[in-house]
């Protein structure tokens, strides 16, 4: 296409891929995109693992120990590189491309890593080999927020990035064997890069089916190409759930581009949502920090202040990661359900609390191996899911245009910057071996843990259930609409055509309603102690953010759109099978997969509107002079 075919479209894509319910498709990004944190989890367990042998004579590589440091170093400034470099292609040239790309990248250099005969080639491989994790980071996320539906991005999210953690436990168990006595000692470390491979190629293979973001094609004047694949998808998932699927959401309007130049991309980051870049680096620098110091270290902390043998590490090592991976897996739901903020805030702060208390019982004294291990697990069991969340945060808080850039930028300075000091830093104390220089390091981790927290309390977004282009309107979006008052009116009279007469009446109807509903809730937050609850409200969001707008209080986890449609079946089910208690209308809706506290938010709206009413004791009942304005038209809910 030419840049003269480019042109302004209005297109339904992406609010047709939020509405999906969850099927195998779904799964098939999960395993093709998610697992290559696998991956990077069993890289840097294993190398880490296997380093000792590589510096003792007989291992086929003539190293020392300041080498393997190197080395180390070397594959997380791979890494960084590889961030940077690749997140600007991803934006230009696609999602699919680049996580082709940088996964072959990987898995060439991690086996060829199997091949080194001298630290010069082992330090290049390494190299080379952290540009495709790197690079991974940025093109990965990217593509799974945009092809995972809202109302799942936050626990798939977490979870994918947890399941590093997973990776690491088989490293440190494969680990165990590849150091045993069953193979020479010059070919355990090298099969232990051949594997990498081996699991890269199996992920590759499935990745090949995975399709390109169709958000990113049709911004990328591929609308045809985008239509097509969101056609497929949908048939797919027609077909294995065997009902209609729900209607979509609105439509946006975008100028489409074939490229967007860096230096826009750096002032809409800088200068657009100044809040969020800080917010961003907040939290990764917390995280990066905090992990990588512990993570590096723990080997070397529990020899050399809990006398834990060598050969018994690697089982500590082991049982850390299987809690680092179930932190997210079981804590992820509740950053969709309670909501971004909470969650987030909540985790770095709880494990701020946790890393203070054993640094207060490593000061006296008070500490066994198992007892340390215990806090540690308690306390990056939560951690990593705030870790987790880092990742989340800045892939969705920004323009679609800059979202896998802003994930390589952040990433690149969280790693640079706390992935190197921290581990450099409790090196130093663990070397020291003095107990009180170590419960410092504990201290100064605790309390960049708290200022990402204090961070995401004060700057966080409300990005829980809403669409990508709701949290941060495309850059291309918001050129085509450069007239908001026209463009308001140009959707209300889409949305009007071809309704009768009555159905018009009764979407102005619903309409008003909304906004009487936005106006109480912003009335009632505006008084009580509600009015202290830190953070920037709704004066903060842009006019495009539709649905981060304050209609429910910005700690609730749910949009305008979710709250409206729940307040409708609340409703209708008691319109249609008559009154009941909070438990039968909880059964009634299925409540319980709303999450925790929207029903009750819903029922309660029911009654301001004087669309439910209570009859004691703890009953509810339709009110009888709502008539027909209660009944629910889908043809007038858009």
């Amino acid at each position: 296409m030419t840049a003269q075919e480019l042109r302004t479209i209005r297109t339904q894509i992406p609010a047709r891929l939020d509405r999906l319910p969850w099927s195998r498709f779904h799964w098939r990004i999960v395993i093709g995109l998610g697992t290559v944190w696998i991956l990077d989890g069993l890289e840097v367990t294993i190398v880490g693992s296997i380093a000792a042998r590589m510096t003792e004579p007989g291992s086929g590589i003539s190293m020392n120990a300041a080498d393997v440091g190197t080395a180390a170093a070397i594959y997380v400034a791979g890494a960084c590189f590889g961030a940077l470099l690749f997140g600007q292609l991803t934006d230009r040239f696609g999602r699919k491309k680049l996580f082709i790309l940088t996964l072959a990248l990987y898995i060439v250099a991690t086996v060829a890593t199997a091949f080194a005969f001298a630290p010069w080639y082992f330090f290049l491989m390494r190299f080379l080999t952290g540009m495709g994790i790197g690079g991974e980071y940025s093109a990965i996320n990217s593509a799974i927020d945009e092809l995972i539906p809202a109302r799942n991005r936050g626990q798939v999210d977490i979870a994918i990035n947890g399941s590093y953690w997973l990776g690491a436990a088989l490293g440190g168990l494969v680990s165990v064997v590849l150091l045993s006595s069953l193979l020479p000692m010059a070919l355990g470390w090298r099969l232990a890069f051949a594997l990498g491979g081996v699991v890269g190629l199996g992920i590759l293979l499935v990745r090949r089916n995975v399709p390109e973001s169709p958000r990113w094609l049709f911004i990328h004047g591929r609308e045809d190409e985008a239509e097509r694949i969101v056609d497929e998808i949908e048939a797919e998932v027609q077909r294995e759930v065997a009902r209609p699927l729900p209607s979509p959401g609105a439509a946006i309007t975008v100028r489409q581009r074939k490229a967007i130049p860096f230096r826009e991309i750096a002032r809409v980051a800088i200068q657009r949502y100044p809040r969020r870049a800080v917010l961003g680096l907040a939290l990764f620098v917390g995280q990066a920090f905090l992990y990588n110091a512990v993570t590096f270290d723990l080997g070397t902390l529990l020899n050399t202040f809990f006398g834990v043998g060598s050969e018994t590490v690697p089982y500590f090592i082991t049982v850390f990661a299987l809690g680092n991976f179930l932190g997210p897996l079981l804590l992820g739901r509740l950053f969709d359900t309670v909501g971004r903020i909470p969650m987030i805030s909540g985790t770095y702060f709880l494990s701020s609390a946790l890393i203070i208390v054993t640094a207060i019982l490593l000061l006296t004294h008070s500490l066994t191996a198992v007892s340390f291990m215990v806090l540690i697990l308690l306390t990056f069991f939560v951690a990593s899911a705030g870790a987790s969340s880092a990742y989340l945060t800045v892939s969705e808080v920004f323009p679609m245009e800059t979202r896998a850039l802003a994930i390589a930028l952040f990433f690149a300075i969280g790693t640079a910057v706390g992935g190197i000091t921290g581990p450099a830093l409790f090196g130093h104390f663990v070397e020291s071996g003095q107990t009180g220089l170590l419960a410092t390091g504990f201290f100064i981790g605790a309390a960049i843990m708290i200022v990402g927290g204090v961070a995401e309390l004060l700057l966080g977004v409300r990005a829980e259930q809403q669409s990508l282009e709701n949290i941060a309107r495309p850059l291309t979006a918001e050129e085509a609409e450069t007239e908001p008052q026209q463009h308001a009116a140009f959707v209300q009279a889409e949305r009007e055509a071809g309704l009768s007469a009555g159905d018009r009446q009764r979407l102005r109807e619903h309409d008003d309603r909304v906004r009487q509903r936005k106006s109480r809730i912003q009335e009632r937050d505006r008084t009580g102690l509600r009015r202290f609850r830190p953070g920037p409200g709704s004066s903060f969001y842009s006019p495009g953010m539709v649905g981060t707008s304050s209609t429910a209080s910005r700690w609730s986890a749910t949009s305008d759109e979710v709250l409206d449609d729940e307040i409708e079946d609340v409703v209708r089910a008691l319109q249609e099978q008559g009154p009941a208690d909070r438990d039968e209308l909880e059964e009634r809706v299925q409540g319980r997969s709303w999450g925790p506290g929207r029903l009750r938010t819903a029922l309660k709206e029911a009654l301001e509107e004087g669309r439910a009413e209570e009859l004691p004791p703890g009953r509810y009942a339709p009110r009888r002079s709502s008539g027909s304005s209660g009944e629910r038209d889908t043809s007038a809910d858009r």
